[in-house]
């Protein structure tokens, strides 16, 4: 019992006054949980405004409700080849999010305002 002690304390005498060989990087900036959780409310906000200005839109999406979700996808394709101011507005107001997943490393969702 006492020689694996000995070399467990050997072991972790020698790893922590060896050389750190492979530093971790830091995070990168403002990737925390409160950061996207401030830049979603933010975009969340804004979706709204431009929801409630423009009835179209707004419609649109309500519709989509009840649809089987295999319509969906082409759906809102075709709604946004239709409205492509739509698509820019909404694309510009999601940005921050698109931001931040870029920096942070976070994987886009799959069909984000439908695919063009």
């Amino acid at each position: 019992m006492v020689p694996a002690f000995a070399a467990g304390a050997v072991g972790v005498v020698v790893g922590l006054s060896s050389p750190v060989t492979a530093a971790a990087e830091p995070p990168p900036p403002n990737c925390t949980a409160a950061d996207l959780a401030g830049i979603a409310s933010g975009v969340a906000a804004a979706t709204s405004t431009y929801l409630w200005t423009h009835p179209d839109v707004n419609d649109f999406y309500t519709n989509l409700h009840g649809r089987p979700q295999e319509e969906v996808p082409g759906a809102t394709k075709d709604f946004f080849d239709a409205n492509p101011q739509a698509h820019a507005d909404l694309v510009g107001i999601r940005q921050p999010l698109t931001d931040f997943r870029a920096r942070c490393g976070i994987k886009p969702p799959d069909q984000p305002l439908g695919q063009r």
